[in-house]
């Protein structure tokens, strides 16, 4: 008796008292001779069947019994023993047998079992699908399960659906081909009906694509869909899924085509398809109608800042589109704030607390537009916008405050504003305050730092919710330009420019020219209490190796490596 014969009885009488054997072939009868079973009774079917039905029901109802035929089985209207049969089990010796009874199904799936025989031939088929084989398995769970392993995916409709768009999307058909090998494509058209209303007279996995976009830019635009509402669900969760991306946008550009899609969008109004995502053309045709809707002021700079920012939900946000969603944004905010603007002065004083509270805003949206515009490779659908926003940063914002500002430097006897704290007393402003108090104090210098871009720094830091942050301004020094700034921020008595040495400055007769410079005069007025540093050296120590190196030093400077590119390099100072 094979291990495999035995194994299968073994299971079959776990689930019941009384099996059956036929033994077609007449090949097995040496097999039901040697068998021995511990609590199982063989008897053997020779025109004895009253007999035994007697005997096996009504004299022994708890005995195990193997009921062995020499020969076929008979036909229902010939089996005196059917009503047992169909109650009992039944070993099976042909192939289909043998296919189920190492999966452990019974024998209810034997025309399952027949009708796939393609796909249980392969021995890692079979073992992928065991493992997802449950006790409660009806026959549509199990063919669902056959195709996932066909197509190597999950055993839910819409895994399988994402393994098999993507490779469509591949323009591969290795999986799809296996499917019909194994005569399950019936069966999956048919699942397709089922869940998401898909018929067709030729039905086909590329059909059914584009017939799956069609449905739900039609919901998106018209209310009216073909398929079902799973296949909205579906199609959503695909296009969200980060592993099959590639080929969701692969497929919606094709269906796009497919669909005239492009000729569509020409009649619709934007704000019909702030919902959609299911084309790249719907993101570029909203940013189209978002363009002009800023430049010729058609809509409140409120409702377009609302529109893009609803529009971070897209499915296409990202990279190229997100920088022009950005600008766009950020062009918007740029002209309410103009609108809201009034750019008058009255004093040099006036001028510096206006651009400290509300100006700044202009300089913030416009460098945030040109960062984004500068960002987007497609920046071209960009065109009249970026000469419109241009135009007035320059000639309404720039051109009207500077020539006001400029009238009052002209008058003013002396470069001072009342209540602005001046570059040059910073040391004493911010840093020997704390050093009075014995604490600590860590300066981080970058002149690239603009007021604007100060704020914008203290809004992200705040945003942490785990810091405090303020922000004051202070009075440049004039002329304004790195060399003198970086010295300005030291603590000193005097500053003298170098015109003949590239403008470079001393402080108390010393050079402020390089990081080494500066750590002498932080280190000589402190003595030696100081250390100045780069941005890089430090982020190259570890924190045991940055402590030995502070130790004793009470005010800290680094330098941010931008600013040594910039500061020490005067003919880079435009950068």
């Amino acid at each position: 008796m094979s291990d495999q014969l035995q194994s299968t009885l073994k299971r079959l009488f776990d689930r019941h008292r009384i099996v059956f054997w036929y033994d077609a072939a007449r090949e097995l009868k040496n097999d039901f001779d040697a068998l021995s079973m511990d609590g199982v009774e063989k008897l053997e079917i020779v025109n004895n069947e009253f007999g035994l039905k007697h005997r096996i029901l009504r004299q022994e109802p708890k005995q195990r019994f193997l009921l062995y035929q020499h020969g076929p089985k008979p036909r229902n209207e010939d089996n005196w023993l059917l009503d047992v049969l169909l109650a009992e089990g039944e070993l099976r010796t042909d192939q289909a047998a043998i296919w189920l009874s190492e999966l452990g199904l019974g024998p209810e799936f034997g025309d399952l079992v027949s009708e796939h025989a393609e796909f249980f031939g392969a021995e890692k088929r079979k073992q992928a699908l065991a493992k997802m084989l449950k006790g409660d398995d009806v026959a549509s769970a199990l063919r669902l399960k056959m195709l996932a392993v066909c197509a190597g995916a999950e055993p839910r409709i819409d895994s399988l659906l994402e393994h098999l768009f993507q490779e469509l999307a591949d323009d591969r058909d290795e999986k799809q081909r296996l499917i019909q090998r194994c005569g399950l494509e019936g069966f999956l058209w048919k699942q397709l009906e089922r869940y998401f209303g898909y018929r067709s007279d030729n039905p086909g996995l590329r059909d059914f694509v584009v017939e799956l976009f069609k449905s739900a830019y039609a919901h998106g635009t018209s209310g009216e869909m073909t398929l079902t509402e799973g296949a909205l669900v579906m199609l959503k969760r695909w296009k969200d899924s980060r592993r099959f991306a590639e080929g969701f946008e692969t497929l919606s550009a094709e269906c796009a085509g497919v669909l005239g899609i492009e000729q569509d969008l020409l009649k619709r109004d934007f704000r019909q398809l702030l919902e959609l995502d299911y084309f790249e053309l719907i993101d570029r045709k909203i940013i189209h109608d978002l363009v002009h809707a800023v430049a010729e002021r058609a809509w409140a700079p409120g409702e377009i800042i609302a529109w893009v920012q609803q529009r971070r939900q897209s499915h296409w946000y990202r990279e190229d589109f997100a920088s022009l969603y950005e600008a766009l944004e950020a062009a918007a905010a740029f002209v309410r704030a103009l609108d809201e603007s009034e750019l008058g002065m009255e004093s040099l004083a006036d001028g510096y607390r206006h651009y400290h509270q509300t100006w700044y805003k202009l300089d913030a949206y416009y460098r945030r537009f040109i960062h984004h515009l500068r960002s987007a490779s497609q920046a071209s659908l960009m065109g009249p916008l970026a000469d419109q926003i241009e135009n007035l940063y320059v000639n309404n914002y720039l051109l009207p405050v500077n020539d006001r500002w400029q009238a009052y430097v002209d008058r003013a006897e002396r470069w001072a504003v009342p209540d602005a704290i001046a570059q040059q007393r910073f040391f004493d402003h911010w840093v020997q305050r704390y050093l009075d108090q014995d604490f600590r104090i860590c300066v981080i210098i970058s002149d690239a730092l603009r007021y604007e871009i100060g704020a914008d720094l203290q809004r992200r830091i705040l945003g942490e919710d785990r810091y405090d942050c303020r922000i004051e301004p202070m009075l440049s020094q004039l002329p304004s330009y790195t060399q003198l700034g970086m010295a300005s921020l030291l603590p000193h008595q005097a500053l003298e420019i170098e015109p003949k040495k590239g403008a470079s400055v001393l402080v108390d007769g010393q050079s402020a020219t390089g990081t080494a410079n500066r750590d002498k005069i932080l280190k000589k007025s402190l003595d030696g209490q100081a250390e100045a540093t780069t941005f890089d050296v430090v982020m190259g120590l570890n924190k045991d190796d940055l402590r030995e190196r502070l130790k004793g030093a009470r005010v800290l400077y680094i330098y941010h490596n931008q600013v040594d590119r910039v500061g020490d390099k005067r003919d880079s100072e435009g950068q």
